[in-house]
């Protein structure tokens, strides 16, 4: 019994330590956001005196936050619906269709997933003006999916591979085509995926700034986090606007991970089952 009792606070001493290192960043920039400028310079580590919101409601209307916020929320939505459209198709395709070159195709998908952007960014900057794509939300919408779709294709596929493969040629002797069989099969059981892989694209791409930046280099199509990074300058000697935006930012991502950090955990494993 004390043996127990030990290897529990061995455990759980370190994981502790973990989460308080986890919530503090979050829980001094809040407190940090509720001080006025001149609280801020006496005494930066003190508790705020009072919830003051001017900071909050500045950042959100003065300094454009809600212009920002507004950007990521149009790009992040179309984003992720095409990612999630264009993966499931194709790891339906990969795991349950018997065609020549799939596993070719899966290992491409594979072997993208370990490219750095860095790696690719120059050629395709070059690419995206020469189309005129630069500056332009369909521009960073196409480099999002371009960028996050192997990994969302090989999330689906690897779920796509446990479901058994009587489920789809019972299916086809019902009648259903191809795609048929997507839309009435396929799509409903793989919800919980989508659901995971979804959750987990959105984060990427919300909390995404290198790529961003380089598509949207004007100040009106800025994207939140994009946004939140040029207030560093801007706002240097105003650390309690800086933090109100930088809370701005958080708060979206971090009501996500609360209510929705079981589907985040299986779609971190979905890809570890085997078919």
């Amino acid at each position: 019994m004390p043996g127990k009792r030990l290897s529990r606070w061995v455990a759980a001493v370190p994981m502790a330590l973990l989460a308080l290192a986890t919530i503090y960043p979050l829980v001094f920039t809040a407190n940090v956001a509720m001080k006025t400028r001149r609280d801020y310079v006496l005494d930066r580590f003190s508790p705020a005196d009072s919830l003051n919101w001017d900071n909050i409601v500045t950042a959100w209307t003065s300094v454009g936050m809600a212009r920002y916020f507004a950007n990521s929320l149009v790009v992040v939505t179309i984003s992720v619906f095409f990612l999630l459209l264009f993966g499931s198709m194709a790891g339906f395709a990969l795991s349950q269709l018997r065609f020549r070159g799939s596993k070719l195709l899966f290992l491409g998908c594979l072997a993208a997933l370990f490219i750095p952007f860095q790696v690719i960014m120059v050629p395709l900057a070059r690419v995206m003006a020469d189309s005129g794509l630069i500056d332009t939300y369909p521009g960073l919408i196409l480099a999002y999916v371009a960028q996050f779709l192997p990994f969302t294709i090989f999330l689906m596929t690897s779920y796509y591979k446990t479901i058994p493969a009587e489920i789809v040629d019972a299916a086809r002797i019902d009648g259903n085509t191809t795609y048929g069989v997507y839309r009435r099969i396929m799509l409903p059981m793989g919800t919980p995926a989508l659901l995971s892989v979804g959750i987990l694209d959105t984060l990427f791409c919300w909390n995404d700034v290198l790529i961003s930046l380089l598509m949207m280099p004007s100040a009106e199509h800025r994207t939140l986090m994009v946004g939140v990074t040029s207030l560093r300058g801007q706002y240097s000697d105003d650390i309690p606007t800086f933090a109100s935006g930088v809370l701005i930012a958080a708060v979206p991502m971090l009501m996500i991970y609360l209510f929705l950090q079981r589907q985040i955990a299986d779609g971190v494993t979905a890809g570890s089952t085997k078919g």
